[in-house]
């Protein structure tokens, strides 16, 4: 069932959105991107656009829906291959270096980012949604994506650094 602009849910037993069509529409924004300044813009420009332009198309909607690290490693795949494409490597230390150097976060990053914010507005508006469920599952869902979140954050300061 798609519900908005690009979510599909999924039938399952539990609450699950597919990612296949974000990611298609994602890879057809690239396409569309690269197909019309080819290689005369640099590498900077191309990510700025990207980063504008397309990562939207990718991450609309996600914080709300409850992804796996299978998911949310397909995702980071999808913007890992677009990396390499663009500065022609195969290297993940380089894809990496080139994330860190152009301030180019991951999504599984970014969507943790605002599942945070997204829980934490539920948390504290009290919609009649949120009341559904219990202040207990509310509170130890935000508290495992913080601490998901910090767990990011600290592997990237150790890389850093050490």
């Amino acid at each position: 069932m798609r519900y908005l602009i690009g979510l599909l849910i999924v039938q399952s037993h539990i609450f699950r959105c597919s990612l296949d069509h974000a990611k298609r529409s994602f890879y057809r924004a690239v396409n569309g991107i690269l197909g019309k300044i080819g290689r005369t813009a640099s590498e900077e420009v191309v990510l700025e656009l990207i980063k504008t332009k397309c990562l939207p198309i990718l991450l609309y909607g996600l914080e709300a829906c409850p992804l796996n690290k299978t998911n949310l490693r397909s995702l980071d795949f999808s913007i890992n291959r677009f990396v390499m494409k663009l500065f022609k490597t195969s290297d993940m230390h380089i894809v990496t270096e080139i994330h860190l150097a152009f301030g180019f976060r991951p999504p599984s990053d970014i969507i943790l980012d605002r599942g945070k914010i997204f829980l934490y507005k539920i948390w504290v508006t009290r919609q009649p949604i949120a009341q559904a469920f219990s202040a207990a599952f509310i509170a130890s869902d935000f508290l495992s994506v913080i601490v998901r979140y910090q767990l990011v954050y600290t592997r990237i300061y150790h890389k850093l650094y050490w």
